[in-house]
């Protein structure tokens, strides 16, 4: 029985032709999501101050005074100079300089470019890990599943940071601890993806296990799809609601990892510093008095993470259906 009675004079209705159908840029400005974004003036200041952030270490080599990790443009003579507004400060070295001559500016630009750089790649990591074994262990069930999460739950009960300590000082004395700047990046992002790929499991296997008993997955296995077609092509859209939030968060944990690391000496080198490296550069120096070679690199750290945090907090709360 249709819709309309053609009897009592009811015409069908008519589709819009394909020009006049809402596009996608129309449909996100008409969309809860923007509307949550721009009703939030703390989600608007924290996706500001992530964007200056991430253009700023993208555009370091461009306005940064000098390159740090040029050995050639360092000058012992230049160590240690207070920022501009101080006595002794001197341009072009507006936040002053550390030990070696290298301008903190400069230092701190190039090393958020790293600290991004490791905390983006380990968050990928973890993320294909931890969804691909979600996935498997939502739908598969039985046997598989047990064990997915029962390495998943044995994980839970130490510390990310104590994870990464031990995937890191395994590699280096597999390697000799003799490691290029490239491997030792690739090593330092498989610690942290090997650190936090439980969250997505333990998250996508529960919203997996939901999916599987709906009817375009039936009618998907009637016609003939294999399990990782369906998984992928049918089942993975429908859960990276959650996964965008965990992904957000755990990129300001990444971050932190990888200071935490650097900051322990088990990260990047100094030759090639990251936000940690320079932290732990400028803490030796902190109680003489140069108080600028910590302080600097402290405080773009402190910032980036809590800008990133406070969009994960908004993103949580405006995909929680609960809170609509």
């Amino acid at each position: 029985m249709s819709g309309y009675d053609l009897d009592a004079g009811d015409a069908p209705p008519v589709p819009l032709p394909e020009a006049a159908q809402p596009g996608r840029l129309a449909r996100w400005r008409d969309s809860d999501l923007l509307a949550s974004f721009l009703g939030s003036k703390t989600a608007i200041v924290a996706l500001l101050a992530t964007v200056l952030m991430v253009g700023l270490a993208v555009a370091a080599p461009l306005i940064s005074p000098q390159n740090p990790y040029d050995p050639a443009q360092l000058d012992l003579i230049n160590s240690n100079l207070p920022p501009i507004w101080q006595a002794d400060g001197q341009a072009p070295f507006y936040l002053g300089t550390d030990d070696q001559g290298r301008d903190v500016l400069s230092a701190v630009l190039y090393g958020l470019r790293l600290s991004l750089i490791v905390g983006v790649l380990g968050v990928i990591t973890s993320g294909v890990l931890g969804i691909a074994l979600g996935l498997v262990a939502g739908y598969a069930g039985g046997a598989l599943d047990t064990l997915i999460m029962r390495i998943a739950d044995v994980q839970l009960t130490f510390p990310a940071i104590l994870i990464a300590l031990v995937v890191d000082g395994v590699a280096r004395a597999s390697f000799g601890g003799a490691l290029d700047v490239g491997p030792l990046i690739g090593l330092i992002v498989i610690s942290i993806g090997l650190s936090f790929w439980v969250q997505y499991a333990r998250t996508v296997r529960s919203s997996v296990m939901v999916e599987k008993g709906k009817d375009y997955v039936q009618a998907a296995r009637l016609i003939g799809l294999t399990p990782p077609v369906i998984l992928v092509r049918h089942v993975l859209p429908n859960v990276t609601g959650p996964v965008f939030v965990i992904a957000t968060i755990n990129l300001a944990l990444a971050i932190i990892t990888e200071a935490t690391l650097s900051f322990l000496g088990t990260g990047l080198p100094e030759t090639m510093p990251s936000l940690g490296t320079l932290i732990r550069t400028g803490n030796r120096f902190l109680f003489s008095g140069e108080w600028w070679i910590v302080a600097f690199p402290g405080l773009a750290l402190a910032g980036l993470v809590i800008a990133i945090n406070l969009l994960g907090d908004w993103l949580r709360d405006a995909l929680n259906p609960k809170l609509q």
